[in-house]
């Protein structure tokens, strides 16, 4: 079945730019000085009409790609190489059709690129899953942006009948959802505006008493400061997984600064929202349970912020024993995060008692949506979150967070350590980078393709 709306030829272009980082961000170990964004521009055609679409995502291989034998720096290369020949191989496939098809028709291209590309640079292990969907993101995302583009409507208007061939049961393998449309769970409009989550990261002063090198460049520099200033309601706190007296004490902390700012954040609300981010460095569950049971005893008003709880352990989880989260799950809902790359991981993660998932555009954005459609039809528990997205790899994420009901938040911390970054964005989107009330206008985002426009760096 054609469409008129089907991409009948794309072209696809990379670029890439670096930014140093304001403030160091350590999460998991690891400290995190600058960011290198890669974008991608696809010039495609429809039966109807032609359209420029933009993908942009920040490379975060200290996230996707921690192993220690390979350097930070060759990680960075690969990654970006990899964006360059997936990028060719679709300009090269002559695949046409809705890009949804496209992208599910690409995966074993991905796969079998990432693979030749690992043997020539010499790896001992293959390149990452979650570094391949890193690279492949900004790729899927530009096609999506052109597709909706040149039918003059959201991408989001266009994932189901008579604009997919297919229902869900052709991409997920699974009959529990034939009939069942991708557009069946995927809302055409964003919601008007989201609470947006706050990184609270394991170096950032909480208080005037901790900041030792103020950076003086007008932005707050602490905790309270930003509180103060955007109005927040809603706290992502970075924690070290192997330290119980520090990630006690922390969590504890920030529930004294925020509660000493503003003991309810808004009306009718009658606590702030914490998520609590271990980054996998948790040995077990055990350790869990005893931060959680160490700030019942020391302060259950904190405990009663907490929302839910992110990738405490390993992201790997076919390892042996298998580290289970039943016993998590029972006080507050846990979520894969690194350990999400595919359906089967998801299965896994529900097996093993994680009670949901953290979708990430940085994933890509087909499986996103197909993952965050499972989701919400099996009714676990979903969030969105962002890779220290910049420009418009954070109004990406922001697009598919208010596309996808039940999401209750957004992540957004590209503005906190990168703010140069969003400099040539601020004209048309300045209320998501310099944010106020704690919310984001996502009302913003409903224009055709993921909504956000064209990228104001290559406008005449």
């Amino acid at each position: 079945m054609k469409t008129l709306t089907d991409l009948q030829r794309v072209e696809l272009n990379v670029r890439s730019e670096t930014y140093d980082y304001r403030t160091p961000m350590k999460f998991g170990g690891r400290v995190v000085t600058d960011v290198t964004v890669v974008s991608v521009d696809c010039n495609a055609e429809s039966a109807s009409q032609a359209a420029t679409g933009l993908g942009s995502m920040t490379m975060g291989v200290a996230w996707a790609w921690p192993d220690p034998s390979v350097g930070d720096a060759e990680k960075l290369d690969i990654v970006v190489e990899l964006v360059g020949r997936i990028a060719k191989a679709f300009s090269g496939s002559e695949l046409t059709g809705h890009p949804l098809d496209i992208c599910h028709q690409m995966i074993p291209v991905r796969e079998s690129i990432a693979k030749q590309l690992a043997s020539e640079r010499g790896l001992n292990s293959p390149i990452p899953d979650l570094a391949v969907l890193l690279a492949a993101s900004p790729v899927e995302a530009a096609l999506f942006d052109a597709h909706g583009k040149a039918a003059g409507q959201s991408s989001y208007a266009l994932l189901s009948q008579p604009y997919l061939e297919h229902d869900l049961a052709h991409y997920l393998g699974e009959s529990a959802y034939r009939d069942v449309w991708l557009g069946d769970l995927i809302s055409n409009e964003p919601v008007a505006s989201m609470p947006l989550y706050h990184l609270v990261g394991a170096l950032d002063p909480l208080g005037d008493g901790d900041l030792d090198q103020p950076v003086g460049d007008g932005l707050p520099e602490t905790l309270r400061d930003w509180i103060v200033r955007d109005g927040l309601t809603h706290l992502k706190i970075k924690l070290n997984g192997d330290d119980l007296d520090w990630d006690v004490q922390r969590v504890i902390r920030t529930h004294q600064v925020a509660t000493s700012v503003r003991a309810k954040p808004v009306a009718g609300q009658a606590d702030w929202a914490f998520s609590l981010d271990f980054n996998e460095k948790c040995a077990d569950e055990e350790y869990v349970l005893a931060v959680l049971e160490r700030i019942t005893r020391e302060q259950p008003d904190a405990l009663r912020c907490i929302q839910y709880i992110e990738q405490p352990t390993h992201r790997d989880l076919e390892r042996l024993p298998a580290i289970t989260m039943h016993r998590v799950r029972e006080r507050l809902p846990v979520v894969i995060d690194e350990s999400l790359v595919n359906l089967r991981s998801l299965r896994t993660a529900i097996k093993q008692g994680y009670s949901g998932i953290a979708l990430k555009a940085c994933k890509g954005h087909a499986e996103a949506l197909l993952l965050g459609a499972v989701a919400r039809h099996e009714k676990l528990f979903l969030c969105v979150q962002d890779l220290t997205c910049v420009g418009a790899s954070l109004l990406h994420s922001a697009s598919l967070a208010a596309h996808i009901p039940g999401v209750a938040a957004i992540e957004s911390n590209g503005r906190q350590y990168s703010p140069a970054a969003n400099q040539r964005w601020m004209a048309d989107f300045g209320e998501f980078f310099e944010v106020r009330g704690g919310q984001v206008p996502t009302r913003m985002l409903s224009g055709p393709g993921l909504g956000y426009g064209n990228d104001p760096a290559l406008t005449p």
